[in-house]
This record gives structure tokens, C-alpha cells and sequence, in this order.
């Protein structure tokens, strides 16, 4: 979705420069300074557009480390336990 937001960003941009509305960088410049002029506008656009994605991945990984953290509690518990049992037989 990032990637689409540049490419957007990218397209308009390089329309404006073709009419004339945004300077088009010195000599040769131009096409970097397309690119760049994309990039610094896709950057707060993607940020505020895909704020709802990146919440709902940061709840999804957060749950899966929770997850995996609660697996690691149980296995180092049974570790213990299995280590407690061998020594009180012996």
C-alpha cells in the first residue's frame, strides 16, 4: 500500500513538473528530483493514510509475542519441574 502511495505521489508529481507548476531541479537533475519530491510527500501521506493497517499489524504482533512469551513461561516451568522431580528421587 506504501509502495502504491509513492507510485501515486510519483505520477502526480511528475505531471506537474511536465506543466510546469513545480521547478524542475537543475540540468539533469530532474528525475532525482522527481523521486525525491515523491518520496517527501508519500512519507506523512502514507502515515496518516495506513494508520489503520499499522494499528491492526502492531495488535496482531502483539498478541503473537505475548503468545510466544506465555509458550516460553511453560516450557521453562515444565523444565523446572521435571528438574525439581529428578532430585527429590535421587
Amino acid at each position: 500500500m506504501r509502495l502504491g502511495i509513492f507510485v501515486g505521489c510519483l505520477v502526480v508529481v511528475a505531471g506537474l513538473v511536465r506543466l510546469g507548476w513545480v521547478p524542475s531541479g537543475l540540468g539533469d537533475a530532474n528525475v532525482a528530483w522527481v523521486v525525491l519530491l515523491a518520496l517527501v510527500i508519500s512519507a506523512p501521506l502514507s502515515f496518516v493514510l495506513l494508520r489503520k493497517q499499522r494499528d491492526a499489524m502492531s495488535t496482531q504482533i502483539s498478541g503473537r509475542v505475548t503468545g510466544a512469551k506465555e509458550r516460553l513461561a511453560a516450557n521453562r516451568s515444565q523444565e523446572d519441574q521435571a528438574d525439581d522431580a529428578a532430585r527429590v528421587t535421587s
